[in-house]
Protein backbone atom coordinates (compact mmCIF):
# COMPACT_ATOMS: atom_id res chain seq x y z
CA UNK A 1 0.00 0.00 0.00
CA UNK A 2 0.99 3.69 -0.92
CA UNK A 3 2.13 5.62 2.50
CA UNK A 4 -0.07 8.75 2.77
CA UNK A 5 1.37 11.95 1.72
CA UNK A 6 0.24 14.82 4.18
CA UNK A 7 -1.17 16.19 0.98
CA UNK A 8 -3.72 13.59 1.07
CA UNK A 9 -4.46 13.74 4.64
CA UNK A 10 -4.65 17.58 4.27
CA UNK A 11 -8.01 16.72 1.56
CA UNK A 12 -9.21 13.87 3.83
CA UNK A 13 -10.16 15.98 6.32
CA UNK A 14 -13.53 17.98 6.50
CA UNK A 15 -13.50 21.45 5.44
CA UNK A 16 -14.40 24.12 8.57
CA UNK A 17 -15.16 27.39 8.38
CA UNK A 18 -12.75 30.01 9.72
CA UNK A 19 -14.60 32.13 11.76
CA UNK A 20 -13.57 35.91 10.97
CA UNK A 21 -12.71 37.90 13.89
CA UNK A 22 -13.63 41.68 14.57
CA UNK A 23 -12.71 43.70 17.59
CA UNK A 24 -14.63 45.46 19.42
CA UNK A 25 -13.91 49.13 20.02
CA UNK A 26 -15.66 50.99 23.16
CA UNK A 27 -15.30 54.91 23.06
CA UNK A 28 -18.40 56.71 25.27
CA UNK A 29 -16.86 60.64 26.41
CA UNK A 30 -14.99 62.01 24.05
CA UNK A 31 -12.12 64.94 23.82
CA UNK A 32 -14.68 67.83 23.68
CA UNK A 33 -16.59 66.33 26.54
CA UNK A 34 -19.33 65.03 24.94
CA UNK A 35 -21.00 61.80 25.83
CA UNK A 36 -22.66 59.11 23.80
CA UNK A 37 -25.74 58.48 26.86
CA UNK A 38 -27.18 55.19 24.90
CA UNK A 39 -23.42 53.94 25.99
CA UNK A 40 -22.98 55.71 29.38
CA UNK A 41 -23.39 52.86 32.29
CA UNK A 42 -26.30 54.03 34.87
CA UNK A 43 -23.93 56.38 37.01
CA UNK A 44 -25.39 58.91 39.61
CA UNK A 45 -24.04 62.40 39.53
CA UNK A 46 -22.38 61.81 43.02
CA UNK A 47 -20.07 59.11 41.75
CA UNK A 48 -19.31 60.88 38.60
CA UNK A 49 -17.39 63.43 41.03
CA UNK A 50 -16.41 60.67 43.08
CA UNK A 51 -14.67 59.52 39.78
CA UNK A 52 -13.46 63.34 39.14
CA UNK A 53 -12.19 63.14 42.65
CA UNK A 54 -10.00 59.93 42.61
CA UNK A 55 -8.02 60.71 38.93
CA UNK A 56 -7.39 64.28 40.97
CA UNK A 57 -5.91 62.26 44.07
CA UNK A 58 -4.19 59.95 41.88
CA UNK A 59 -2.77 62.88 39.58
CA UNK A 60 -1.33 64.57 43.39
CA UNK A 61 -0.23 61.32 44.70
CA UNK A 62 1.72 61.31 41.30
CA UNK A 63 3.37 64.40 41.26
CA UNK A 64 4.37 64.56 45.26
CA UNK A 65 5.88 60.97 44.16
CA UNK A 66 8.09 62.29 41.71
CA UNK A 67 9.16 65.64 43.83
CA UNK A 68 10.03 63.19 46.44
CA UNK A 69 12.07 61.08 44.42
CA UNK A 70 14.19 64.00 43.32
CA UNK A 71 14.58 65.34 46.86
CA UNK A 72 15.91 61.79 47.57
CA UNK A 73 13.23 61.13 49.86
CA UNK A 74 11.82 57.93 48.22
CA UNK A 75 13.52 55.61 45.66
CA UNK A 76 12.71 54.87 41.62
CA UNK A 77 9.01 55.33 40.47
CA UNK A 78 6.81 54.84 37.92
CA UNK A 79 4.68 57.96 36.66
CA UNK A 80 0.94 57.60 35.57
CA UNK A 81 0.65 60.66 33.99
CA UNK A 82 -2.09 60.37 31.46
CA UNK A 83 -3.18 56.98 32.56
CA UNK A 84 -5.30 57.53 35.74
CA UNK A 85 -8.56 57.26 33.50
CA UNK A 86 -7.27 53.51 32.43
CA UNK A 87 -6.43 53.25 36.40
CA UNK A 88 -9.72 54.56 38.12
CA UNK A 89 -12.35 53.40 35.74
CA UNK A 90 -11.39 49.85 36.22
CA UNK A 91 -10.91 50.10 39.69
CA UNK A 92 -14.19 51.72 40.42
CA UNK A 93 -16.01 48.44 38.26
CA UNK A 94 -14.01 46.11 41.21
CA UNK A 95 -16.21 44.67 43.57
CA UNK A 96 -15.06 43.97 47.00
CA UNK A 97 -14.39 40.55 47.36
CA UNK A 98 -12.52 40.77 43.93
CA UNK A 99 -8.29 39.91 43.49
CA UNK A 100 -6.00 42.36 41.69
CA UNK A 101 -2.86 41.45 40.41
CA UNK A 102 -0.88 45.10 39.62
CA UNK A 103 2.70 45.09 38.00
CA UNK A 104 4.41 48.37 39.11
CA UNK A 105 2.37 51.14 37.57
CA UNK A 106 -0.95 51.15 39.15
CA UNK A 107 -0.80 53.86 41.84
CA UNK A 108 -4.71 55.12 40.81
CA UNK A 109 -5.72 51.54 40.90
CA UNK A 110 -4.25 51.29 44.63
CA UNK A 111 -5.75 54.71 45.90
CA UNK A 112 -9.72 54.12 44.00
CA UNK A 113 -9.59 50.57 46.17
CA UNK A 114 -9.23 53.04 49.29
CA UNK A 115 -5.18 51.52 49.43
CA UNK A 116 -3.45 53.68 52.36
CA UNK A 117 -1.41 56.08 50.87
CA UNK A 118 0.85 56.31 53.35
CA UNK A 119 1.73 52.62 52.59
CA UNK A 120 2.89 53.51 48.74
CA UNK A 121 5.32 55.73 50.23
CA UNK A 122 6.82 53.39 51.95
CA UNK A 123 7.00 51.09 49.31
CA UNK A 124 8.72 53.28 47.37
CA UNK A 125 10.51 54.64 49.48
CA UNK A 126 12.14 50.99 50.03
CA UNK A 127 10.27 49.78 53.07
CA UNK A 128 8.24 46.38 52.08
CA UNK A 129 5.87 46.93 54.87
CA UNK A 130 3.95 49.10 52.52
CA UNK A 131 2.71 46.75 50.59
CA UNK A 132 1.08 44.64 53.01
CA UNK A 133 -2.48 44.72 51.95
CA UNK A 134 -4.48 45.95 55.17
CA UNK A 135 -7.31 43.42 55.80
CA UNK A 136 -10.45 44.01 53.48
CA UNK A 137 -8.67 44.99 50.36
CA UNK A 138 -7.90 42.07 48.08
CA UNK A 139 -4.78 43.29 46.07
CA UNK A 140 -1.29 41.92 45.89
CA UNK A 141 1.84 43.24 46.24
CA UNK A 142 3.67 45.26 43.34
CA UNK A 143 5.20 43.49 40.49
CA UNK A 144 7.95 45.17 39.14
CA UNK A 145 8.57 42.42 36.80
CA UNK A 146 7.03 42.33 33.52
CA UNK A 147 4.34 39.94 33.18
CA UNK A 148 5.32 37.66 35.70
CA UNK A 149 2.25 38.02 37.53
CA UNK A 150 0.01 37.35 35.36
CA UNK A 151 0.17 33.37 35.43
CA UNK A 152 -0.47 33.63 39.02
CA UNK A 153 -3.75 35.96 38.23
CA UNK A 154 -5.25 32.86 36.20
CA UNK A 155 -3.92 30.54 38.76
CA UNK A 156 -6.01 32.34 41.85
CA UNK A 157 -9.10 32.65 39.06
CA UNK A 158 -8.93 28.85 39.14
CA UNK A 159 -8.98 28.18 42.33
CA UNK A 160 -11.76 30.56 42.55
CA UNK A 161 -14.07 29.07 40.47
CA UNK A 162 -12.87 25.49 41.75
CA UNK A 163 -14.22 26.93 44.96
CA UNK A 164 -17.47 27.54 43.39
CA UNK A 165 -16.14 31.50 44.58
CA UNK A 166 -18.42 34.12 42.48
CA UNK A 167 -15.57 36.53 42.22
CA UNK A 168 -13.18 38.16 39.19
CA UNK A 169 -10.02 38.18 39.33
CA UNK A 170 -8.02 41.23 37.72
CA UNK A 171 -4.75 41.12 36.03
CA UNK A 172 -2.96 44.63 35.25
CA UNK A 173 -0.38 45.06 32.98
CA UNK A 174 1.48 47.26 30.03
CA UNK A 175 1.98 46.64 26.11
CA UNK A 176 5.16 45.26 27.07
CA UNK A 177 3.67 42.56 28.92
CA UNK A 178 2.25 41.30 25.88
CA UNK A 179 5.63 40.17 24.57
CA UNK A 180 6.55 38.56 27.67
CA UNK A 181 5.99 34.50 27.79
CA UNK A 182 3.98 34.60 30.90
CA UNK A 183 1.27 36.59 28.97
CA UNK A 184 0.96 33.74 26.75
CA UNK A 185 0.94 30.72 29.26
CA UNK A 186 -1.25 32.94 31.28
CA UNK A 187 -3.92 33.42 28.33
CA UNK A 188 -3.12 29.75 27.45
CA UNK A 189 -4.37 28.17 30.55
CA UNK A 190 -7.23 31.07 30.50
CA UNK A 191 -9.04 30.32 27.76
CA UNK A 192 -8.61 26.72 28.05
CA UNK A 193 -10.35 26.83 32.06
CA UNK A 194 -12.30 29.28 31.42
CA UNK A 195 -11.13 31.40 34.41
CA UNK A 196 -12.79 34.51 35.84
CA UNK A 197 -10.02 36.52 34.63
CA UNK A 198 -9.99 40.01 33.10
CA UNK A 199 -6.77 40.98 31.70
CA UNK A 200 -6.35 45.12 31.71
CA UNK A 201 -3.71 46.04 29.55
CA UNK A 202 -2.78 49.59 29.88
CA UNK A 203 -1.29 50.54 26.17
CA UNK A 204 0.48 53.39 27.01
CA UNK A 205 2.25 52.99 23.27
CA UNK A 206 5.79 52.74 24.89
CA UNK A 207 7.59 50.22 26.39
CA UNK A 208 10.31 52.01 27.76
CA UNK A 209 12.35 52.88 25.07
CA UNK A 210 10.36 50.13 22.44
CA UNK A 211 7.25 51.65 20.66
CA UNK A 212 4.28 49.64 19.96
CA UNK A 213 4.53 49.12 16.10
CA UNK A 214 7.89 47.50 17.27
CA UNK A 215 5.98 44.97 20.33
CA UNK A 216 3.82 43.56 17.40
CA UNK A 217 2.49 43.37 14.08
CA UNK A 218 -0.54 43.04 15.13
CA UNK A 219 -3.61 45.42 14.53
CA UNK A 220 -4.73 45.95 17.99
CA UNK A 221 -3.38 44.48 20.98
CA UNK A 222 -7.08 43.05 22.17
CA UNK A 223 -6.99 40.94 19.22
CA UNK A 224 -4.83 38.76 20.64
CA UNK A 225 -7.27 36.95 23.33
CA UNK A 226 -9.13 35.43 20.28
CA UNK A 227 -6.18 33.09 19.44
CA UNK A 228 -6.66 31.83 23.04
CA UNK A 229 -10.15 31.45 22.77
CA UNK A 230 -12.16 34.41 24.30
CA UNK A 231 -13.23 37.75 23.93
CA UNK A 232 -10.71 40.69 22.87
CA UNK A 233 -12.09 44.55 23.33
CA UNK A 234 -10.17 48.00 22.90
CA UNK A 235 -11.27 51.15 24.68
CA UNK A 236 -10.46 54.51 24.99
CA UNK A 237 -8.22 54.08 27.72
CA UNK A 238 -8.68 58.27 28.42
CA UNK A 239 -12.43 58.29 28.69
CA UNK A 240 -13.24 56.84 31.87
CA UNK A 241 -16.82 56.18 31.24
CA UNK A 242 -15.56 53.75 28.61
CA UNK A 243 -13.33 51.87 30.74
CA UNK A 244 -15.94 51.86 33.38
CA UNK A 245 -18.14 50.48 30.93
CA UNK A 246 -15.85 47.72 29.73
CA UNK A 247 -14.84 46.45 33.29
CA UNK A 248 -17.84 46.68 34.86
CA UNK A 249 -19.27 43.96 32.04
CA UNK A 250 -16.11 41.85 32.08
CA UNK A 251 -16.19 41.57 35.82
CA UNK A 252 -19.78 40.62 35.66
CA UNK A 253 -19.29 37.92 33.23
CA UNK A 254 -16.53 36.73 35.27
CA UNK A 255 -18.16 36.39 37.96
CA UNK A 256 -21.31 34.81 36.25
CA UNK A 257 -19.28 31.89 35.06
CA UNK A 258 -18.83 33.71 31.31
CA UNK A 259 -14.99 33.11 31.33
CA UNK A 260 -11.92 35.12 31.11
CA UNK A 261 -11.69 38.80 28.87
CA UNK A 262 -8.92 40.90 27.21
CA UNK A 263 -9.19 44.80 27.52
CA UNK A 264 -6.89 46.87 25.59
CA UNK A 265 -7.04 50.44 27.15
CA UNK A 266 -5.49 52.73 24.76
CA UNK A 267 -3.65 55.41 26.29
CA UNK A 268 -0.11 57.74 26.48
CA UNK A 269 2.67 57.28 28.96
CA UNK A 270 3.08 61.26 29.62
CA UNK A 271 5.95 60.89 31.70
CA UNK A 272 9.33 59.29 31.38
CA UNK A 273 9.16 55.07 32.39
CA UNK A 274 10.28 55.68 35.58
CA UNK A 275 12.60 58.58 37.21
CA UNK A 276 15.72 56.57 35.94
CA UNK A 277 14.44 57.39 32.66
CA UNK A 278 15.29 60.17 29.91
CA UNK A 279 12.50 59.80 27.22
CA UNK A 280 13.39 62.31 25.40
CA UNK A 281 16.10 60.56 23.68
CA UNK A 282 13.71 58.13 22.07
CA UNK A 283 10.69 60.27 21.59
CA UNK A 284 9.49 63.34 20.21
CA UNK A 285 7.98 66.46 22.31
CA UNK A 286 5.34 67.23 19.31
CA UNK A 287 4.51 62.97 20.28
CA UNK A 288 3.46 64.18 24.17
CA UNK A 289 2.45 67.81 22.94
CA UNK A 290 -0.97 65.76 20.48
CA UNK A 291 -1.51 63.29 23.49
CA UNK A 292 -1.98 66.35 25.93
CA UNK A 293 -5.49 67.75 24.35
CA UNK A 294 -6.72 63.51 24.82
CA UNK A 295 -5.84 64.76 29.19
CA UNK A 296 -8.27 62.20 31.25
CA UNK A 297 -8.85 64.58 33.74
CA UNK A 298 -9.52 67.50 31.35
CA UNK A 299 -12.04 65.25 29.77
CA UNK A 300 -14.63 64.34 32.43
CA UNK A 301 -13.76 67.90 33.44
CA UNK A 302 -15.28 69.54 30.08
CA UNK A 303 -18.33 66.87 30.33
CA UNK A 304 -19.58 67.92 34.10
CA UNK A 305 -19.41 71.42 33.16
CA UNK A 306 -22.15 70.72 30.52
CA UNK A 307 -23.87 68.39 32.60
CA UNK A 308 -23.96 71.43 35.39
CA UNK A 309 -21.71 69.23 38.00
CA UNK A 310 -18.93 71.42 38.04
CA UNK A 311 -18.57 74.63 40.02
CA UNK A 312 -15.36 76.74 40.86
CA UNK A 313 -16.15 75.85 44.76
CA UNK A 314 -16.27 71.99 43.76
CA UNK A 315 -13.06 72.13 41.93
CA UNK A 316 -11.28 74.07 44.22
CA UNK A 317 -12.18 71.85 47.47
CA UNK A 318 -11.24 68.62 45.80
CA UNK A 319 -7.99 69.70 44.97
CA UNK A 320 -7.68 70.97 48.47
CA UNK A 321 -8.94 67.54 49.67
CA UNK A 322 -6.53 65.56 47.90
CA UNK A 323 -3.48 67.53 48.94
CA UNK A 324 -4.34 67.10 52.15
CA UNK A 325 -4.46 63.53 52.15
CA UNK A 326 -0.87 63.75 50.21
CA UNK A 327 0.37 66.02 52.55
CA UNK A 328 -0.47 63.73 55.53
CA UNK A 329 0.84 60.53 53.55
CA UNK A 330 3.60 61.79 53.24
CA UNK A 331 3.82 63.07 57.05
CA UNK A 332 2.91 59.54 58.07
CA UNK A 333 5.36 57.26 56.00
CA UNK A 334 7.91 59.61 56.79
CA UNK A 335 7.46 59.20 60.45
CA UNK A 336 7.12 55.55 61.21
CA UNK A 337 10.23 53.81 62.48
CA UNK A 338 12.82 51.73 60.49
CA UNK A 339 11.79 48.55 59.57
CA UNK A 340 13.32 45.21 61.73
CA UNK A 341 15.40 43.25 58.63
CA UNK A 342 13.09 40.38 59.68
CA UNK A 343 9.98 42.19 58.32
CA UNK A 344 10.98 41.95 54.88
CA UNK A 345 9.87 37.99 54.84
CA UNK A 346 7.27 37.87 57.72
CA UNK A 347 4.45 38.81 54.96
CA UNK A 348 6.04 36.27 52.03
CA UNK A 349 3.68 33.50 52.84
CA UNK A 350 0.77 32.25 55.13
CA UNK A 351 3.49 30.58 57.40
CA UNK A 352 7.18 31.04 57.87
CA UNK A 353 8.86 28.33 56.05
CA UNK A 354 11.71 26.51 58.43
CA UNK A 355 14.41 28.60 56.23
CA UNK A 356 12.67 31.82 56.98
CA UNK A 357 12.83 31.20 60.57
CA UNK A 358 16.06 30.50 60.71
CA UNK A 359 17.14 33.36 59.17
CA UNK A 360 14.84 35.23 61.69
CA UNK A 361 16.82 33.41 64.69
CA UNK A 362 19.90 34.82 63.16
CA UNK A 363 19.09 38.40 62.84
Amino acid sequence: MTPLTRHDILLMMPEKTIESIAVRRLDILDEQGNADISLLSPLSAEEIRKMYASLVLARTFDQRALHLQREGRIGTYASILGQEAAQVGSAFALGKSDWVFPSFRETGVYLTMGYPPHQLFQYWGGDERGMVSPQGLNIFPISIPVGTHIPHAVGAAMAAKYRKDPIAVAAYFGDGGTSKGDFHEGFTMAGVFKSPVVFLCQNNQWAISVPRERQTAAKTLAQKAYAYGFEGIQVDGNDIFAVYKACRDAFGKARSGGGPTFIECVTYRMSHHTTADDATRYRQESEVEAWKERDPLLRLKRYMEKQGLWTEQYRQETEEGAKRTVDGAVRTAEALPPPHPEEMILSTYAELTPRQAKEIEDF
